[in-house]
């Protein structure tokens, strides 16, 4: 595995079966500006996972209709997510779970790196709350 700050190649989602399969069967919450869509890879699955977190970020044409502004706008959630990542890391490796993740930017302005840099943080400390609560009822499933 590469340093815990990059965010390498292999770290992006790019599988189609995997995006189709995100879009179909995830899980998601919305948190303003972000809608996120999350599933758990299971380890019988066929698609090999190097690293436990695959990510895709999304930002709207309807909202965004230059694609320099969109692709601005993926730049800095990037970065955010890239600067953010480790806690979401460390808590899937403590787990063993192998996780692919897509973050859609739903917002209407181009944001202030700041700010979005807080907003990201907080999607991780509730993505590491719905992990953590998912674990919390299959144990308490397996023990009835």
């Amino acid at each position: 595995m590469q340093t815990p700050q990059s965010f390498s190649k292999e770290e992006r989602l790019r599988n189609f079966r995997l995006i189709q399969k995100l879009f179909s069967a995830g899980n998601s919450f919305f948190e303003y500006p972000f809608k996120i869509i999350f599933l758990e890879i299971d380890q019988g699955d066929k698609i090999s996972v190097k690293f436990p977190v695959q990510c895709l970020f999304s930002v709207s044409k309807r909202n965004f209709k230059k694609a320099v502004e969109r692709n601005k706008i993926k730049r800095l959630i990037r970065e955010a997510y890239r600067r953010n990542k480790l806690p979401l890391y460390e808590n899937l490796q403590i787990s063993n779970k192998k996780v692919v993740l897509a973050l859609i930017y739903t917002g209407k302005q181009i944001p202030k790196f700041t700010g979005l840099e807080a907003k990201i943080i907080n999607l991780i400390k509730r993505l590491i709350q719905e992990f953590n609560s998912k674990t919390d009822r299959s144990q308490a499933n397996t023990i009835l």
